[in-house]
């Protein structure tokens, strides 16, 4: 099917309205008009070939709601109308020993992602939600639930179920010290998140430029990590830190807030670190730990979860020809907290 989105051609240009053409639609598929996309940092490393395997034309977007406008003859599980939700993945191979468990995001044999994968079955370079339609593989559907804002919820897609992730795989609940590394749209997901668990949380940030923040956010404090007296006091503070920077950091200084036996988990950095030094592991039987985003089970959980909680993350809405400056924008950490484009504005842009 003949559609518009926008494209990145090459690392070193904007994007920019491109026309393209979606797979044909096999018969457990469902095709959706995408009426919201957040906009989510992997966006722009992907356009700007940041982890060196980007393929050219590129269309991000992997935090997608949208509503259903037509279905394959074996689809069962939603009918035209209906409102759904896409997030990282659009297929896997479904019989692994992790997709049996839920975890299709660990597949064993790969899953496919929203853009920078291949179709399992025609090879085709998959093309991602910063565009007006989606063929999706319905089991790789969400439900969004009665009542959860369309207009906010699409970072969740992305951004919540990145934090959320790591908070039940760690068993976080009522009385749970969690510390959080970072207050963009990963980490104002991971406070808020956390608090409706009934964790006591605490924002990490250089400065306490954003306590106000911080505590609006659900935060119980704002920890500044350049603060040294602060820090050592903090000491064996934590159960488990979620580390939601995006660049090259050192996480030295943060492992002797950990209790014994807590987890640093990293949700933000694909790449390299600080050198680590081990000794406030080996002493404390500390641990560093990553997580991906969670499997299409936990994903719908988290998503009644906070519609339940009317747990949703702060969105500044643009229109599509904006999503340049949005980039430089991002780039300068000068949004709070995420941005979720109006698809309606594609047609125009």
């Amino acid at each position: 099917m003949k559609t518009i989105g926008f494209a990145c051609t090459s690392a070193d240009v904007p994007l920019a309205p491109y026309s393209f053409e979606r797979r044909a639609p096999r018969a457990d598929d469902l095709v959706m008009e995408i009426l919201y996309c957040g906009v989510c940092h992997s966006d722009l490393h992907w356009s700007k070939n940041d982890w060196g395997w980007t393929v050219y034309p590129a269309v991000p977007g992997h935090e997608i709601v949208g509503r259903v406008i037509e279905i394959g003859s074996g689809v069962t599980r939603y009918k035209v109308g209906d409102h759904v939700a896409v997030g990282c993945l659009v297929d896997s191979c479904m019989k692994c020993d992790q997709c049996s468990k839920g975890e299709e995001q660990l597949c064993r044999e790969g899953n496919t992602g929203t853009y920078g994968g291949f179709d399992r079955f025609s090879k085709d370079y998959t093309l991602g939600g910063y565009s007006k339609h989606l063929v999706v593989r319905e089991e790789f559907a969400l439900r969004v639930p009665d009542g959860l804002d369309l207009a906010r919820a699409a970072p969740l897609l992305c951004a919540g179920i990145t934090t959320y992730s790591p908070l039940k795989t760690w068993n976080i609940g009522l009385g749970s010290r969690v510390g959080v590394i970072g207050l963009g749209g990963l980490g104002h997901m991971a406070v808020k998140l956390a608090a409706g668990m009934g964790a006591e949380v605490t924002v990490l940030s250089r400065t306490a430029d954003k306590n106000d923040d911080a505590l609006a956010l659900g935060a119980k404090a704002l920890l500044v990590s350049t603060d040294e007296t602060a820090m050592a006091k903090a000491a064996n503070g934590f159960d488990l830190i979620i580390d939601t920077v995006p660049v090259k950091h050192d996480i030295n200084p943060y492992m002797p807030l950990l209790d014994i036996d807590g987890t640093l988990v990293i949700v933000g950095q694909l790449g390299l670190l600080a050198e680590p030094h081990t000794v406030p592991m080996v002493l404390g039987r500390r641990r560093i730990a990553g997580s991906p985003i969670g499997g299409i089970r936990e994903t719908q959980e988290m998503l009644d979860f906070c519609a339940e909680k009317n747990i949703l993350p702060d969105c500044e809405m643009i229109r599509m020809d904006e999503i340049n400056h949005a980039f430089e924008r991002m780039e300068k950490a000068d949004v709070r907290y995420r941005f979720v484009i109006d698809m309606a504005s594609l047609e125009v842009a």
